[in-house]
């Protein structure tokens, strides 16, 4: 999805927002935003871009400025180390759920507000993540989803944040113990804001219960874009029954791709924008679970 008006201040103030949990001075914030706010696509200069590409320009600007490759890594250590606190209580109602698969994919989708979870106490966040389960999934498409899942031989899972690879590895792990099937989680190669990376993804045991590759994209980009990926990666796709994709980042870079791509991903998000809920035909903050070409546009 090329970016839209609305993308604009959201990025700004995604910027915003991340950089002041860095440890920069007021002058140098200042200057880091002057930089960003010359970015010609912040400025209206520049449409046909998807807010991934986007954001990478910020992100190189943050690490050109801090000097880190990887500035939110201890923020990324933080969201994991907090929701793996919560697993036990995560499995428990996994195991008395009518439907655990039906549980596991909104739970995988409600990973995605892994900011908004982030209280001082494990009990905060599992009476955060209590109340939000309360929204329902579409329910034909979580039946296509189930459907597909009983014929695939092959799933690429694309991971999104730290903190929600934590929900994904629930996913991955019920989906696997079901299913005979080769499956692939796919993280960033380069870190970008507080998307997982291979060193997010071990620290949690993920590459216990699924394979785990990079992208191969050589930039700070938080969606996987298909013409940037490793050679292995775009094989691995092409050659995929079915690819889940986690996330906004995801879903702008690949919603555009060609039919015989787009049209075998499963895509999982929230509602967290009004040009979401528009495309989806959905309320503000609802969890969707959505195949591309079951949406007319």
């Amino acid at each position: 999805m090329l970016i839209k008006p609305d993308c604009i201040p959201c990025i700004l103030n995604m910027a915003v927002t991340s950089v002041r949990k860095l440890s920069l001075d007021e002058i140098r914030f200042r200057s880091l935003f002057s930089r960003i706010l010359r970015i010609p696509s912040l400025r209206g200069e520049s449409w046909e871009i998807t807010s991934p590409q986007v954001i990478e320009s910020v992100m190189k600007l943050i690490v050109d400025e801090t000097g880190d490759p990887d500035p939110f890594r201890a923020i990324k250590a933080d969201q994991n180390k907090r929701i793996m606190e919560i697993v036990p209580f995560l499995r428990k109602i996994l195991s008395e759920a009518p439907d655990p698969l039906y549980l596991a994919v909104k739970l995988a989708i409600l990973g995605n507000t892994i900011d908004l979870m982030m209280g001082d106490r494990p009990t905060d966040i599992e009476n955060f993540i209590t109340e939000r389960l309360k929204a329902p999934l579409d329910t034909k498409a979580y039946l296509d989803f189930r459907e597909k899942l009983e014929s695939c031989n092959s799933l690429v899972y694309l991971g999104d944040n730290a903190g929600e690879i934590v929900f994904d590895k629930l996913l991955v792990a019920l989906i696997t113990q079901r299913h005979d099937m080769d499956a692939v989680f796919i993280v960033r190669s380069v870190p970008a804001l507080n998307d997982a990376t291979m060193d997010e993804a071990k620290s949690i045991g993920l590459d216990e219960v699924i394979r785990v590759i990079e992208n191969g994209i050589n930039g700070p980009c938080p969606g996987t874009l298909l013409d940037r990926c490793s050679a292995e990666v775009s094989n691995i796709m092409a050659g995929a029954d079915m690819i889940i994709s986690k996330g906004g980042g995801n879903f702008d870079a690949l919603e555009g791709e060609q039919p015989e791509i787009r049209d075998k991903i499963s895509f999982m998000l929230l509602s967290k924008c009004q040009p979401y809920c528009e495309y989806f035909c959905v309320r503000m903050h609802e969890p969707i679970l959505a195949h591309l070409e079951n949406i007319v546009k």
